[in-house]
């Protein structure tokens, strides 16, 4: 074919030629779009959406006992509520998927229904509490299965949103319960414990009472008190000391007992005794008569010693031993005092070298209950946020899932979307049409008039040979026009299908606009 600029004319000649190879595809692919249109089962869908409400009374008051994000809860009872227990409840409650139960396995079906199933959260863009700063917060989700029973959708939704409900409501009142109980054994561990310190304290305070450190300053004064003693009776004892020394020297000096008159008459006698002898001899009468007498006397004074048995009887040496005596007596009580007071000094020494030592102890085992009271105190402190956390979940004024719109009966199908389908079909149908004829236009190399064999060739052309239509060729143009006829026949049908699919969905569409205008006002 030659190459050359086509103009209207020569388009409507090509489309003229080619009508065919335009129509044919378009009307088999229309035909087949709207037949598949037509066979697809319809697919109904129901809906349910939970709000997540926000907790009614002021978290300054009462503090909510779920620390997780609505997002992991939400996640978290969508694993419990897709089990497969649960979805197989269903499939045999519902009596759904009866046309795969022998096809498919069990698991096959359960995970179909799981396909069908779908939870979309709902969010919106607030500011983050804790932060004030703008954030993607999930504030409800949707519910929603698909199936072909437009009853057992809407009851299956309904099911399955009942689940959503009732698992949050047992995974708050449970976590609150579990989070009572677990302080309330806390509680008494610490309890306990607190016991088993303060009777281990009360032991070592009665083990070691005296070298306590509130004692510490009571035992100081005391040992310097003891020492201050001390050295009273030191000085005391030195004093004593000086004064048996002396009452030792006088009665040095003193004799014990007093001469006997016999005695002096004795020492008398004997000096005359001496006499006499110095001038005469011991035959003189005088000198024989004085030593008769010196005997006899000496007998006396010897009687008279024994009589005595050697008691003193000098009053002076009395006195003085009587002094001695008592200074010696003071003497041994003030050196019991110094060693009762050494004593007591030691003792107190010692309690209070002992004292840091106690203290570092005692310091310890009495932050240790301190500490175990200030848990204590604050395990009260939680135990009663914790137990209004369970009456706030309990009585169901905690944050919870709210049902706002309850699960509605499908009145159109969900999908196939066949207005979709047919569109489709209509504009592939038209593209394959324009490319098979453009395909079969470009590869055909005949001239279809003498103007283009004359710019080809550049030789004039003497003679044209018009086309002769014989019989034949004329049932052939009627078959072809009446084959155009049905395709036609099928072109319009499958619009007025469209149409007919594009006022269904138009006004599905105005009702959900309405019923979601009516929500708002």
């Amino acid at each position: 074919m030659e190459e050359s600029t086509l103009g209207i004319s020569d388009i409507i000649a090509i489309i003229n030629l080619r009508k065919w190879f335009l129509i044919i595809p378009a009307m088999l692919i229309i035909a087949a779009s709207v037949g598949i249109a037509l066979i697809l089962p319809p697919v109904y869908k129901s809906e349910s959406t939970i709000l997540i409400k926000e907790q009614e009374i002021p978290g300054d008051y009462v503090k909510a006992s779920m620390t997780s994000y609505a997002e992991q809860r939400i996640q978290s009872i969508n694993q419990k509520v897709m089990t497969s227990s649960r979805l197989m409840e269903l499939i045999k409650q519902f009596d759904l998927y009866a046309d795969l139960k022998e096809k498919k396995t069990t698991d096959e079906i359960i995970a179909v229904m799981s396909k069908d199933i779908k939870l979309t959260p709902v969010n919106v863009e607030l500011p983050d509490p804790k932060t004030g700063r703008e954030k993607v917060m999930t504030i409800a989700f949707t519910v929603s299965y698909e199936g072909r029973n437009p009853s057992k959708v809407q009851q299956v939704v309904s099911t399955i949103t009942s689940f959503y409900l009732s698992e949050d409501i047992q995974d708050r009142e449970k976590q609150a319960s579990e989070t009572v109980t677990f302080l309330n054994d806390e509680i008494k561990r610490v309890k306990i414990s607190m016991n088993e310190k303060e009777a281990e304290l009360s032991e070592f305070k009665q083990a070691n009472i005296s070298s306590l450190p509130e004692f510490f300053q009571l035992n100081m004064q005391t040992l310097s008190g003891a020492e201050h003693a001390i050295e009273r009776e030191q000085e005391r004892l030195n004093g004593l000391k000086e004064r048996a020394e002396f009452l030792e020297s006088q009665l040095a000096t003193v004799k014990a007992n007093t001469e006997i008159e016999e005695e002096v008459h004795l020492k008398r006698l004997e000096m005359q005794l001496a006499n006499l002898k110095s001038q005469f001899s011991d035959q003189y009468p005088d000198v024989i008569n004085t030593k008769k007498e010196i005997e006899k006397v000496k007998a006396v004074v010897k009687r008279k010693k024994a009589d005595t048995r050697g008691k003193p009887d000098n009053p002076v040496y009395i006195s003085l031993s009587s002094q001695l005596s008592g200074t010696r007596s003071d003497m041994a009580s003030v050196r019991e005092q110094i060693a009762q007071f050494k004593r007591q000094a030691d003792e107190f020494r010692a309690k209070t070298s002992a004292t840091p030592k106690i203290e570092e102890t005692y310091s310890r085992m009495v932050s240790d209950i301190n500490n175990l009271k200030s848990k204590y105190n604050e395990l009260q402190q939680k135990m009663m946020e914790a137990t209004l956390s369970l009456s706030l979940q309990t009585e169901q004024k905690g944050e919870r899932f709210t049902l706002i719109e309850p699960a509605r009966l499908p009145e159109k199908p969900y999908k196939p979307n066949r207005l979709a389908i047919v569109l489709i079909g209509f504009v592939l149908g038209i593209g394959a049409g324009v490319g098979l004829a453009a395909l079969v236009e470009f590869s055909d190399t005949s001239f279809r008039n003498a103007e283009s064999l004359e710019r080809v060739t550049g030789f004039p052309v003497l003679a044209e040979i018009p086309q002769i239509i014989t019989f034949k060729d004329k049932v052939k143009r009627t078959v072809k026009w009446s084959i155009g006829i049905v395709l036609f026949a099928a072109l319009v049908t499958g619009g007025l299908a469209a149409f007919h699919f594009y006022v269904m969905d138009l006004n599905v569409l105005t009702s959900k606009v309405m019923n979601r205008l009516s929500l708002m006002i």
